[in-house]
C-alpha cells in the first residue's frame, strides 16, 4: 500500500463545499488585500489560541521578524535559539539586526535545552526563541524562569505547534508573543504562504500591525518605516474554513500517534518521540530515531513510503552560519539527531492500515 508522507487533497475533499465557497466569496467582493476576511480570521484565531491580538501577515518568517522588530531588537543585541530547527528562526534573528547565538537541544524531546540557554547568556543578550519542534511544546516553566532572572524577552516559535498545549496554556500565550505559520502542509495550513503574530501587549501588537503595514495602519499615514507583510484575503478566508476543524484534525495526528507509539516502541533500534512532562504534542511530524536513518527511509521509499528528515543538517553546522566554525562538541544532541531522526507519514487522514503498512515495514527492516 503507497503511503504519502501529507495528503492536501484528502483534506480539501473533505471540506470542499467550504473552502469553494470561501474563495468564492473573497471575489465576489474583491477582497484580496486586507478587508473583512482577514480581519474575521484575525479574530477567530486570537480566539482559538486563548490571547487578545493577532497580527496577520504573509507568512511564518516574516512574523518572527515582526515579533523581533516590535520589541525593537538592535544591533549588538545577542537573540539566542535551538540549534536544530529549520532556519527562519535564526535568519530573522539576523535579518532583524541582532547576532543570533545556538544552544542545543535537550536529547529527549528535539526541543531547546534550558540548561544550554543559561550558559549561553551574556551582558548582550536581550531575548529568547524557543522553538516548539515538531509539534512539541518546549519546556516554558524554566524559560520563563531563565527568562525573567536575567531581564530577556521570550517569542515562542509555534510554527509546528498550533493548539498545541503546556500545562493546560496554548503555546504562544506564555511569551511576550507567540508565531505562527501557516504554510499548506501545517496542522492548520492556507493554500499558499500566510502567517500571524499573537500576543497579550496591546502596545506591541500595535507597532507590529504598523510594521506590516509599511509603517502605519492607515494608507498613507506612516508613522514609521514598516514592511508589506500582508495576509491576503484568499488565504485568510480559507484558514477560517479550517480553522473550526482543526481541534478534530489535532485528535486525529494524536490518534495516530498512538498508533506508531504501539506499534514501534518496542521494535528494536527505533526510538519513538518522547513528550515532555505537561504537554500536549500535536504531531505536525512524527519522527523516530534510527541509526541507520538512510537505509530504512530507503526501505521504506523502495515500498511505495514517503519519509521526510526535518532537518538532515542542525542550524550551526550549516554553510550559512560557517563563520561561526561550530564543533559537535558544542552542540551533541543536535549533532547526533541530525543523522538519526526520519519523519513518518502524518495527516489527519492518515487511516490504520497506511499506519500498519509502515509500521510492518520498519519490523522487517
Amino acid at each position: 500500500m503507497p503511503v504519502p508522507f501529507a495528503d492536501l487533497q484528502l483534506q480539501y475533499q473533505s471540506i470542499k463545499g467550504e473552502i469553494d465557497s470561501a474563495i468564492a466569496a473573497v471575489i465576489r467582493d474583491s477582497a484580496f488585500i486586507r478587508g473583512s476576511f482577514v480581519d474575521a480570521f484575525e479574530r477567530e484565531f486570537a480566539k482559538a489560541v486563548d490571547i487578545e491580538h493577532c497580527v496577520s501577515c504573509a507568512n511564518g518568517t516574516d512574523a518572527l521578524y515582526l515579533a523581533m522588530a516590535g520589541l525593537k531588537v538592535q544591533p549588538g543585541d545577542e537573540v539566542i535559539t535551538t540549534a536544530h530547527s529549520w532556519i527562519s528562526t535564526s535568519a530573522m534573528i539576523t535579518h532583524a539586526g541582532a547576532t543570533v547565538v545556538f544552544a542545543d537541544t535537550d536529547g529527549t524531546t528535539f526541543t531547546i535545552d534550558s540548561a544550554a540557554i543559561e550558559a549561553a547568556i551574556t551582558p548582550r543578550t536581550v531575548g529568547i526563541i524557543p522553538v516548539h519542534l515538531y509539534g512539541q511544546p518546549a519546556d516554558m516553566d524554566a524559560i520563563i524562569a531563565i527568562a525573567s532572572r536575567h531581564g530577556l524577552w521570550v517569542v515562542e516559535d509555534c510554527a509546528q505547534a498550533h493548539l498545541a498545549r503546556y500545562k493546560g496554556r496554548q503555546v504562544g500565550t506564555v511569551g511576550a508573543a507567540g508565531t505562527y505559520s501557516f504554510y499548506p502542509g501545517k496542522n492548520l495550513g492556507a493554500m499558499g504562504d500566510a502567517g500571524a503574530v499573537v500576543t497579550n501587549d496591546g502596545r506591541l501588537a500595535e507597532r507590529m500591525t504598523m510594521l506590516a503595514r509599511h509603517g502605519g495602519r492607515v494608507k498613507h499615514q506612516h508613522r514609521i518605516e514598516g514592511i508589506n507583510s500582508r495576509l491576503d484575503g484568499l488565504q485568510a478566508a480559507i484558514l477560517s474554513a479550517k480553522l473550526p476543524h482543526s481541534p478534530a484534525w489535532t485528535k486525529a495526528r494524536q490518534e495516530a500517534a498512538k498508533i506508531y507509539d504501539a506499534g514501534l516502541n518496542q521494535v528494536e533500534d527505533v526510538v519513538v518521540p518522547s513528550v515532555g512532562t505537561d504537554r500536549t504534542h500535536v504531531y505536525h511530524l512524527y519522527t523516530i530515531q534510527h541509526p541507520h536513518r538512510d537505509a530504512l527511509a530507503a526501505h521504506l521509499s523502495a515500498h511505495g513510503v514517503q519519509t521526510s528528515i526535518n532537518y538532515p543538517v542542525a542550524l550551526p553546522f550549516l554553510e550559512a552560519y560557517s563563520r561561526l566554525k561550530a564543533r559537535p562538541e558544542q552542540f551533541p544532541n543536535a549533532h547526533r539527531d541530525q543523522g538519526s531522526i526520519l519523519s513518518l507519514p502524518m495527516f489527519a487522514e492518515i487511516t490504520p492500515d497506511q499506519q500498519h503498512t509502515v509500521i510492518d515495514l520498519i519490523r522487517s527492516f
